[in-house]
């Protein structure tokens, strides 16, 4: 889930560009211990069929899908595993490559070795910006929420007690870190934004790592995705802040699902296909909330060798919502932070997302459709 090389440029660069930012991606989305990988997804538990009984034929023999095995990648672990995506694709095979980070997911895509993947907002930024919007569209969401800042409850109480403190985040410059970076900015405390150094210390470590370091005392919390902050809270800490709280109505884009413009231009009734079986996931997901998360633990321990213990799944699920909007405006916001924090030159997002075949499919369904925030396909 890290990407060493480009933190190291981080460290060696005063101001990022959007490219060193994003070049980063999004860690949130990294699962423990898993690995690229290229197959074809489990067998559907049942194909949609024409009137002849026969199942659909789409325009692509084939759609090659990347996602993360970790939680905030839900709608394609219980999608996969349950046969949903690949219902509403009939004939047409799936094919899955799990990722260890958002940039190996972005090159890949730029590659054509997928078509299709979940990807969280700094990896997909990065992937429009650095290629002048031609590489990939946003064309839905999947996840909110999710991030917590836990900590040591002996020597942090309260907000005030974070100065003077050491803070982990995921790695330099990823959604979490720019998160963390801000809020301290919005308390009045100064923070060198490539070093970590300042009013309270900013400590990139990766998740795999950070409960360690939690143990040993090196850090005295960390502002972390789950299923990393629910393993820290199993070793003693506490939840000081949800992210949640920080945002309207509760809600911020922690995963969605990116395109490349080639597929989409090619095989448009593909990409609806697998937009359908997403928003079909997602509803399974809110109908049968255990029954789709013990879907996505075994598809975890299927793809990474080992499953997450009760202690750490049930609150790191609850705290994740599945949902079809990307939350545009919370892109932008993020990006703005990142600006803000020093991280970023201000990016031109205009046209990143394309939300033509999701607001369909909603509207099949008789559901509202979702807003691009101005930052849609003209």
């Amino acid at each position: 889930m890290t990407a060493h090389s480009t933190s190291a440029r981080f460290r060696r660069t005063a101001t990022a560009t959007v490219a060193g930012l994003t070049a980063i991606g999004l860690l949130s989305a990294c699962g423990y211990g898993s690995k690229n990988e290229d197959k074809p997804a489990a067998a559907p538990a049942a194909a949609s069929s024409s009137a002849g009984g026969e199942a659909k034929k789409l325009s692509a023999d084939t759609v090659k899908i990347g996602y993360f095995a970790n939680l905030t990648h839900g709608t394609p672990l219980v999608g996969l595993k349950e046969g949903l995506i690949q219902k509403e694709l009939g004939s047409t095979q799936v094919k899955t490559q799990i990722f260890n980070a958002g940039p190996a997911e972005i090159e890949a895509l730029n590659a054509g070795s997928i078509d299709i993947g979940w990807i969280g907002p700094s990896p997909a930024i990065n992937g429009f910006t650095k290629s002048n919007g031609e590489s990939l569209k946003i064309i839905g969401g999947s996840a909110s929420g999710g991030v917590r800042l836990v900590v040591n409850p002996e020597k942090i109480k309260s907000v005030d007690d974070l100065k003077g403190k050491k803070i982990a985040t995921p790695q330099i410059g990823n959604t979490q870190d720019v998160a963390l970076l801000s809020f301290l900015n919005s308390k009045g405390w100064k923070v060198d934004a490539n070093s970590g150094a300042g009013d309270v210390s900013v400590v990139r470590s990766d998740n795999k790592v950070t409960p360690d370091a939690y143990k040993s005392g090196s850090i005295d919390g960390a502002w972390v995705p789950e299923p990393t902050a629910s393993k820290l809270v199993t070793l003693g800490a506490k939840e000081l802040l949800n992210e949640k709280s920080l945002w309207p109505d509760n809600k911020f884009v922690i995963t969605n699902i990116i395109v490349s413009q080639k597929f989409l231009k090619e095989h448009p009734d593909v990409v609806e296909a697998v937009l359908r079986g997403s928003v079909n996931t997602n509803a399974y997901i809110k109908a049968n909330p255990d029954k789709a998360k013990a879907a996505a633990n075994e598809a975890i321990k299927e793809a990474a060798g080992n499953s997450l213990e009760a202690a750490i799944l049930d609150p790191a699920w609850a705290d994740i919502d599945f949902i079809d909007d990307p939350l545009a405006s919370t892109l932008q916001k993020e990006a703005d932070n990142a600006v803000t924090a020093g991280l970023l030159k201000k990016p031109n997002l205009a046209g990143i997302y394309d939300l033509t075949l999701l607001n369909k499919v909603l509207k099949e369904k008789s559901q509202a459709a979702v807003a691009d925030a101005g930052l849609g396909t003209k």
